[in-house]
């Protein structure tokens, strides 16, 4: 609160001419104690006496008159009288200081400290310790008027302060406040509270003079200009100079303040035209929403942000008009965030968090428009101001960023789909102004609100109809409410928010109640005309518009209502409703009791009718919203109301209600989420049935599997909808057959309709029959081949508890699930394909060799081959498993004879990628090797490249068959293309490998290989390393491992070593020119030692002398424009 330090202005002039000066120069001018005679307030006396009527009158009078109406009212009030009305009409309960200096609720009882820290920094409480320690001093009320001086004591790190405070009042509200502290804030500062407490708590101790003007009246002119004067003399400094300004302007007969009757008097009260409210600083306000807003959710501002709702909602609740002002201001600023323009200009969307503070902001507007004694004209005022800001191009819309195809809150719903292009979108603020039009005037309306169970009498005929809205009563007489059910939750709430919780509970069971018999009549005409429903594939409720993540959240309200009630919570209304205008104060006692049987029948409770109208409303079929909010929206208020359900404790009567809304639910068929019928956009209900299952399975396990099984359907993802089967449990219409509809939320559906499986494949463990029934449903309604395989891996879990024997069944329905998963990703990408691929393989082992035997015999339909043969093949051979399956000799015979069948069928299959593996599974069978081998051969022409055959090659020597090896190196050679440039290739190593195989072999070996090299490899530095080897040891004389021997070496001269030089020679010669091309300054260092080389290969040559001689020759004449490089060629070689 934004204390100011200079004193309010007077609200009114103040002037007796019904007194005369004789009658007041003998009446004492000193004042007396607040307390006075008569009751003291706050209770303080141990004694209780009668209070005079004097009291009882000046109480009601300080309440609702303000004190001018009085003066006008009666031409001399008394002394006394004036006094007790001045006393009384200061405020008496600390409920609303602490509503004004806190964000925490709190009444009269909030007078003890608060154990928690983060209380104890808030004004009201720092208010209360400042009030016990006695800093409070100097308290005075004049009039309308409390002043006194807080001290702050003194910290280690501040020096003691003390604050001068002041407090204007008005039938029983503070108006204004001032505090020198200097605190800038919504709120009261702690000073503030701790002296408006004193004057609460110890009236007694507070000495009360009348306002200051009546003090002045009983004044003659000696004593007004003594006082006067001894007031500019104490102080001069400040007020002298308004003194004089005053003084001239008196003495000017045609002065403006000659031309009014009276003068101001900041004591004397409210004027008949001032406004009664609590003080609230607007300035303040706004300019913490702005920060707050300011803030984007960052440093707790959307906490903050909701904390002023709930302030709000507290205003409200207290029927404070600050309420709506407050929410007035803060709406303001929300509306001038300039986030809004930005993210409509990008055509981004708002957080989520941001997103649910304009909810809240529709909600409270709902609220407020809807008070049951609200007056036009008010209503007139929010009327044009929520127009104004739903006109606003910025406005957020009711269901995010799209347009909302919900009808207007106070109509009907309309069959089918109209045209939705030439409807405006709705805002936030939308709903607020339709409920504009509603009113509380309607008869029955009344009756149903102001009525308690045991009131009515069966004179009330329950065939009653109310319009076409239905009866008024049912048969055992209780009324019935029949609105469109988001409005009339909407109306619960508004009279809940208004502090009439009486009322609302009333409302909330008749709405309830009808609900209820609804329910009863949609399944008698199901049942009469099932068939035919079925096969027109209609339903007479068309639910375009659900209960639960509606805007208006009306099955929560009920919820809530009903529930706080049976829970205790609910705090009771202090008045009562009266709807010939006015408000009927009740006697303020002990909190109100709300007993059960002035409510429902006997034997039921609000708790139940609280988990009755949550089961009805969850189960209810609707159409899945358009727009990614609006979606999140649906899964957010379903998951909340599960919530609070789960916090309720089942006991006989609430089973008995699940087994009645479970059965209803499976049977009501269009009219239910969990029935035969079901639209292809409707919500699925797993999360629902999820908590239905858990809840029922200890009571009535049939029940719960019925609802689980039912619950599994996702016909949204199926590519089309059956049409001729009508005798199928679960037959699917689709309103909008030729569109795909675009679920945001698609994934999280997903996932809570593979925790619903997920949920019963752990309950059904031991039970063969219902895990078969499970499976099915798996199979059939889950499309994700992630979920599945977290459905087999919970399953395979489940199954192998360390604390029990393996559930073989169990681990059967896993193996099963990974099997479709095998199938459903064969043909697909999928980054866990290899993770799926080695668990599949770990749960046939637990299964038993049976089903890895299985696995490989229908491998084609599961892996590809070269998972086949890399991963399960190679699995089911390894020792691991061998071990850990317990095979005798024969069990193993026949897993190898299977995975060798299977590696050669991959490796006929995929011998590019299969065949190394194929040779290493086959090595202990003679047979299957070679036809292996044989198989790598035929596939080595056109299907498998240098590198895949170096790498087979390579095996093949290692397992000692070098002769195959030769073979398969000459075929990889065949494949091989190195040109001049590509001296660090990777195949390089391998080309070495090659012809030291060839050459260790012999020298008929040899002589093949080298017309390949010199065929395939065209880089001058590769052949005449290949070159250098072959002369260093004989031909089939050294061992692999390069040991020397006395052999003979070969001639250069010859074949086939003469070839390879021939071609090295010529390689460093066509290399040398391509070089020189485009050789620059920077690389003539490197191409010299590379003519260098090149001549240690030149000179292996008997002619090779002459050769280099020549080709340096050609060099310099050819590239003579290149004279620094000549240069260097001169230097090196002459």
């Amino acid at each position: 609160m934004a204390e100011r330090v200079q004193q309010p202005p007077a609200k009114r002039l103040c002037c007796r001419p019904g007194y005369n000066t004789n009658c007041r120069q003998g009446q004492r001018a000193g004042g007396t104690l607040c307390g006075g005679s008569g009751a003291a307030q706050g209770g303080s006396s141990k004694t209780q006496t009668p209070e005079s009527l004097l009291d009882i009158s000046a109480r009601k009078v300080a309440e609702k008159w303000p004190f001018q109406r009085v003066e006008e009212r009666f031409e001399r009030i008394p002394e006394p009288v004036q006094r007790r009305i001045v006393y009384w009409s200061f405020p008496r309960s600390e409920r609303e200081i602490c509503m004004y200096s806190s964000f925490s609720t709190g009444g009269e009882e909030s007078g003890t400290s608060g154990e928690n820290s983060d209380e104890t920094r808030l004004p009201f409480r720092r208010g209360i310790a400042l009030l016990e320690s006695g800093c409070v001093d100097n308290v005075l009320q004049v009039g309308f008027h409390l002043s006194g001086t807080v001290t702050e004591p003194a910290t280690p790190s501040e020096p003691e302060l003390v604050c001068s405070v002041s407090v204007s009042f008005d039938r029983c509200k503070i108006t204004a406040v001032t505090c020198s502290c200097g605190n800038k804030d919504i709120f009261y500062c702690a000073h503030v509270v701790a002296l408006a407490l004193y004057r609460v708590r110890k009236p007694e101790q507070v000495k009360l003079h009348l306002p200051i003007s009546e003090t002045l009246f009983q004044m003659n002119r000696d004593q007004l200009q003594k006082f006067v004067q001894y007031l500019i003399t104490v102080h001069h400094t400040e007020v002298l100079p308004t003194a004089q300004k005053l003084a001239d302007e008196i003495l000017s007969t045609n002065s403006e303040i000659n031309q009014v009757h009276g003068a101001p008097d900041p004591t004397a009260g409210a004027s008949v035209d001032d406004e009664n409210c609590w003080h609230l600083d607007e300035e303040q306000v706004q300019e913490q929403v702005k920060l707050f807003l300011s803030q984007g959710g960052y440093h707790g501002s959307g906490k903050q942000l909701n904390l002023l709702f709930s302030k709000v909602r507290e205003m409200l609740k207290m029927r404070d008009s600050n309420g709506a002002r407050m929410l007035t201001l803060i709406t303001e600023q929300f509306m001038g965030d300039p986030r809004l323009a930005l993210w409509r200009q990008q055509g981004t969307t708002m957080t989520d968090k941001y997103r649910q503070l304009w909810d809240e902001l529709g909600t409270l507007w709902m609220c407020i428009v809807l008070n049951p004694h609200c007056k036009s004209e008010q209503k007139c005022v929010w009327l044009r101001q929520l127009r104004r800001w739903n006109s606003v191009d910025v406005c957020p819309w009711e269901d995010g960023n799209h347009g909302n195809e919900l009808p207007n809150l106070t109509h009907a719903l309309p069959h089918g789909n109209p045209d939705l292009s030439s409807r405006p979108h709705r805002t936030v603020f939308t709903r607020a102004i339709e409920a504009c039009d509603l009113h509380w005037q309607d008869t029955h309306l009344q009756r149903v609100i102001t009525h308690d169970l045991c009131t009515h009498t069966h004179t009330h005929c329950p065939h009653d109809n109310h319009g076409s809205g239905g009866a008024l009563f049912d048969t055992r007489g209780w009324p019935l409410w029949h609105e469109h059910v988001p409005t009339a939750c909407a109306r619960v709430d508004a009279l809940r928010s208004h502090g009439y919780p009486r009322e609302a509970l009333r409302l909330a069971i008749a709405i309830v109640n009808t609900l209820k018999r609804q329910q009863q009549k949609q399944l008698q005409l199901l049942r009469n005309h099932k068939k035919e429903l079925l096969h027109k594939g209609m339903t007479s409720v068309t639910n375009m518009e659900g209960w639960v993540g509606h805007p208006l959240d009306p099955i929560g309200t009920l919820f809530s209502t009903l529930l706080d009630t049976g829970r205790g919570d609910e705090e009771g209304g202090n008045t009562f409703l009266d709807f010939s205008g006015s408000m009927c104060s009740a006697k303020r006692s002990e909190p109100h009791l709300f007993p059960a049987q002035h409510f429902l029948d006997d034997g039921q409770s609000f708790v139940a009718l609280a988990v009755e109208t949550a089961l009805i409303g969850l189960g209810q079929q609707r159409v899945m919203p358009d727009g990614l909010y609006a979606q999140e929206k649906v899964c957010r208020n379903e998951e909340q109301l599960l919530a609070k359900l789960q916090e309720v404790e089942l006991n006989d009567a609430l089973v008995k209600i699940f087994r009645k809304q479970a059965v209803f639910l499976l049977e009501a068929g269009p009219y239910s989420g969990l029935g035969e019928l079901l639209y292809r956009e409707s919500v699925p209900m797993h999360t629902f049935a999820k908590y239905l299952f858990t809840s029922l399975l200890p009571h009535d396990a049939e029940l719960a599997y019925k609802i689980a099984l039912r619950a599994m359907r996702l016909p949204v993802l199926e590519t089309t909808a059956p049409s001729g089967d009508l005798s199928r449990p679960h037959h699917i219409v689709s309103m909008v057959p030729n569109r795909y509809p675009r679920w945001f939320t698609l994934s999280h559906i997903e996932s809570q309709q593979c925790e619903l499986a997920s949920t019963m494949l752990t309950a059904a463990k031991g039970d063969g029959r219902k895990l078969e029934t499970v499976l099915e449903s798996i199979q059939k309604n889950i499309h994700s081949s992630s979920h599945i395989f977290k459905l087999a891996q919970d399953a395979f879990k489940i199954a192998t508890l360390m604390d029990s024997l393996p559930d073989l069944t169990l681990l059967k329905v896993s193996l099963e699930l990974g099997l479709q998963v095998m199938r459903m990703t064969l043909s697909t990408l999928n980054w866990r394909r290899r993770e799926m691929v080695r668990w599949l393989v770990t749960c046939a082992t637990e299964v038993g060799v049976y089903a890895l035997d299985s696995i490989m015999q229908s491998w084609f339909t599961l892996f590809t081959p070269t998972e086949a043969t890399s991963i399960v093949a190679t699995t089911v051979m390894s020792n691991t498993t061998i071990v850990r399956l317990h095979l005798d000799c024969h069990q193993q015979e026949n897993l190898a004879s299977s995975a060798r069948t299977l590696a050669l069928q991959c490796a006929m299959k995929d011998p590019q990628n299969c065949s190394l593996s194929a040779l290493t599974l086959c090595e202990k069978d003679h047979i299957a090797f070679e036809t292996a081998y044989q198989i790598v051969l035929d596939a080595a022409v056109t299907g498998m490249s240098y590198t895949q055959l170096f790498t087979i090659a390579r095996y093949m020597e290692h397992r000692g068959y070098p002769m195959r090896a030769y073979k398969l190196a000459t075929l990889a050679m065949a494949h091989l293309n190195l040109s001049y440039n590509q001296d660090t290739h990777p195949a390089i190593n391998d080309v070495l490998w090659a012809c030291a195989l060839s050459h260790s072999l012999g020298k008929n070996e040899l002589a093949a290989v080298i017309p390949l090299v010199v065929k395939s490899v065209k880089c001058a530095t590769v052949l005449s390393d290949i070159l250098r080897r072959c002369t260093l040891t004989t031909p089939g004389m050294v061992a692999l491992h390069s040991r020397r021997n006395s052999g003979k070496l070969m001639s250069l001269d010859k074949a086939p070593l003469r070839q390879l030089l021939d071609a090295t020679i010529g390689a460093y010669i066509n290399t040398t020119h391509s070089r020189l091309t485009h050789i620059s300054p920077r690389h003539y260092s490197e191409f010299i030692e590379f003519l260098s080389k090149a001549r240690e290969t030149f000179l292996m040559a008997q002619d090779g002398h002459i050769q280099f001689t020549q080709f340096i020759d050609n060099l310099k004449q050819i590239y003579k424009g290149k004279k620094k490089l000549m240069m260097l060629v001169r230097e090196r070689f002459g």
